[in-house]
């Protein structure tokens, strides 16, 4: 093992010794009488927020992408990108909920197409750049499209891949217009998601309130479950396809361009946007609050190594080919996938353990 990584790893398993040893050896029961209250703050301060972020940044996208076709220019592709890349950051973040209305009607699939291990959308996508049709080129039509055309994906091989520097040649070009109605569609998709979190007596308050009539959830338990599945599943995505898609540790081939944005050099950014959204929804959401005070360390030992993956991937080249080719980026990959399973299982055995879950209980398997 590198120096890099084994010192990191001393410190993280440190921390979770100490925290084993804190929080006792028994779970308490889950204290059912919090779970509304952690619920509420979970769509309050975190879901209904994060979609309208998404909402906001992508209606930037769509007016930066319209002004860049209405007078092409270096400045105004550069303007362009750069909205892309906030936009990426805002859904990277709200990404994490893969529960409720983003998976019906295959949102989170139209928003982000990923992974893409045949290829599906980019030849699709290149092929209507290469025969244009004009029926891409408007939301309406777009969105009953192919959900590999219509997304984040799509969109960043039209702004970033081969042919992209043609956008600041032409006045109105199919190119641009088709990038304009891939960003409208975003925008589509995060006013449906954010009206669907906002309307009064919807999936809102089914999350809010907990009960033996309710649609969602029948009681605390099964609430609380989902909200901690929500991180877990995420704590799993990162590693398993966020990181393992393109680099599987130091003996194995890497697959720089399988790898998440690649072409825009957004990789590490959106890692890093799903990791900033299991922090906040876990300190947003007060989910400490479900634990007694002598376990109440098991969520900064969490945040610590949250962080700890944070602080690594913000150092990582973000040039993908050139991090797989250079030892030192290498050793910090290798970081984040030793410690990105730390996270999960801190997450699934250290926290649900500590509210009150069976022992042997897995969000990976359902048991």
């Amino acid at each position: 093992m590198r120096p890099f990584v084994l010192g990191l790893v001393i410190a993280l398993g440190f921390s979770a010794a100490a925290t084993a040893q804190e929080a006792g050896t028994g779970p308490a029961p889950l204290k059912t009488e919090a779970v509304p209250a952690v619920m509420e703050r979970a769509v309050d301060t975190f879901i209904r927020p994060g979609y309208h972020r998404f909402r906001d940044t992508s209606s930037g996208l769509e007016t930066d992408i319209k002004a860049l076709c209405a007078a092409p220019s270096s400045e105004a592709l550069d303007v362009a990108r750069a909205a892309f890349d906030k936009t990426v950051a805002a859904w990277s973040t709200i990404e994490i909920v893969r529960v409720g209305p983003v998976i019906e009607a295959n949102r989170f699939e139209r928003i982000l197409f990923y992974p893409d291990r045949k290829s599906t959308g980019l030849k699709q996508v290149q092929a209507i750049l290469a025969k244009p049709d004009e029926s891409a080129t408007s939301v309406e039509t777009l969105k009953d499209k192919s959900v590999a055309m219509q997304g984040l994906g799509a969109l960043e091989f039209v702004l970033f891949g081969t042919g992209s520097d043609s956008l600041v040649e032409e006045k109105e070009g199919f190119r641009c217009r088709y990038a304009a109605a891939i960003a409208g569609n975003l925008v589509r998709l995060g006013t449906e998601l954010a009206d669907a979190w906002d309307k009064p007596g919807g999936i809102q308050d089914a999350w809010k309130h907990p009960g033996p009539d309710n649609p969602e959830f029948r009681d605390g338990r099964e609430a609380i479950t989902a909200l901690l599945g929500i991180l877990v599943h995420g704590a799993e995505t990162i590693r398993d396809q966020r990181i393992e898609t393109f680099y599987k540790g130091e003996d194995n081939n890497s697959f720089p361009r399988q790898a998440i944005f690649w072409r825009s050099g957004n990789t590490f950014n959106a890692i890093n946007g799903n990791i900033e959204g299991l922090r906040s929804l876990m300190k947003g959401s007060g989910m400490v609050d479900l634990l007694n005070d002598d376990s109440r360390s098991v969520v900064s030992s969490i945040d610590f190594v949250a962080r700890s993956l944070v602080r690594v991937a913000n150092d990582i080249n973000p040039d993908i080919e050139a991090a797989v080719a250079d030892p030192a980026e290498r050793a910090k990959l290798d970081f984040l996938l030793l410690n990105g399973k730390d996270l999960i299982l801190r997450l699934n055995n250290d926290y649900g353990g500590a509210i009150g879950l069976a022992a042997g209980f897995s969000f990976s398997d359902g048991d």
